[in-house]
C-alpha cells in the first residue's frame, strides 16, 4: 500500500497524571479506561448502583456472560440502558476473537451519540478485560502489550486468560487486513482477486498436467 493510502489511526491518550494508587477494594468498581468506556466487574452493574451508573453517565453497557451465570449476571436495567449481551466463557480455548468487532462496533455507535459505556464481565479480569484490549488495539493502531499496559494503568487486577492472550496477540494480523481491503480502491480489489484467480486456474491446469503425467506413465509401465 502506497503512502497515500496508509492506514491512520488516532492517538492513544496518555496516562492521566493524577492516577489514584491502586487498591484491592478499587477492582469491585469500574475505572475509565478512555474517555467514555469504563471496565469493571458485575457489582458494578448491579441493581444496587443504579444511581452510580446514572452518575457516571453510562448509557450503554456490554454484559459478558456464559449461559451457566446467565442466573447471576443479567441487564439489570433493560429499560433505561443499551446492552448487548455476549455469551463468552472464561476459558483458554474459548473463541473470543469472533466478537471483537461486533464489540467495538457496539462501543463506537455508543461513543459517537456522545454516550458512556461500561464493559463488564463477573470480576472485570480476564474476559471483558480482553474485550477492551482489542477495542484499543484496532482503533488506535496500537500492539497488544502498548493496549494491555494502557488498561492495567487504569485497573491494575485485569488479567486475560493465556488463550485471550494468544488471540489479542495473533488479532493485530487481523484487523490490519480486513482495514487494509476496506480502503482498497475497487479497481485495486479487483486487481487482488484476478491475480488471485491467474494462480489458482494455473495450479488447476498444472495439476491436470501432473494428472495426465501420471496416466501416460501407468499406460507405458
Amino acid at each position: 500500500m502506497d503512502e497515500g493510502n496508509k492506514i491512520q489511526f488516532p492517538s492513544l491518550p496518555v496516562c492521566k497524571e493524577d492516577q489514584l494508587d491502586w487498591s484491592y477494594e478499587m477492582r469491585r468498581e469500574m475505572q475509565e479506561i478512555l474517555p467514555g468506556l469504563y471496565l469493571g466487574p458485575y457489582s458494578a452493574a448491579m441493581k444496587s448502583k443504579l444511581s452510580i451508573l446514572e452518575k457516571q453517565g453510562i448509557t450503554h453497557i456490554v454484559c459478558v456472560r456464559q449461559d451457566i451465570e446467565a442466573n447471576f449476571i443479567k441487564p439489570n436495567f433493560p429499560l433505561k440502558f443499551k446492552y448487548l449481551v455476549l455469551d463468552i466463557a472464561d476459558n483458554p480455548v474459548e473463541n473470543i476473537i469472533k466478537y471483537f468487532q461486533m464489540t467495538k462496533e457496539f462501543i463506537d455507535g455508543c461513543l459517537e451519540t456522545g454516550g458512556k459505556v461500561l464493559v463488564h464481565g463477573n470480576a472485570g479480569i480476564s474476559r471483558s478485560a480482553a474485550l477492551v484490549i482489542a477495542y484499543l488495539m484496532e482503533t488506535f493502531g496500537v500492539k497488544y502489550r502498548e493496549a494491555f499496559s494502557h488498561v492495567q494503568e487504569r485497573r491494575f487486577c485485569i488479567n486475560p486468560n493465556i488463550g485471550f492472550v494468544h488471540q489479542l496477540q495473533e488479532y493485530e494480523a487481523i484487523y490490519l487486513a480486513r482495514l487494509t481491503i476496506k480502503m482498497m480502491s475497487p479497481i485495486q480489489l479487483g486487481r487482488t482477486f484476478s491475480i488471485q484467480a491467474g494462480s489458482r486456474k494455473r495450479t488447476l491446469e498444472d495439476d491436470d498436467d501432473f494428472g495426465n503425467t501420471q496416466v501416460h506413465a501407468a499406460q507405458n509401465g
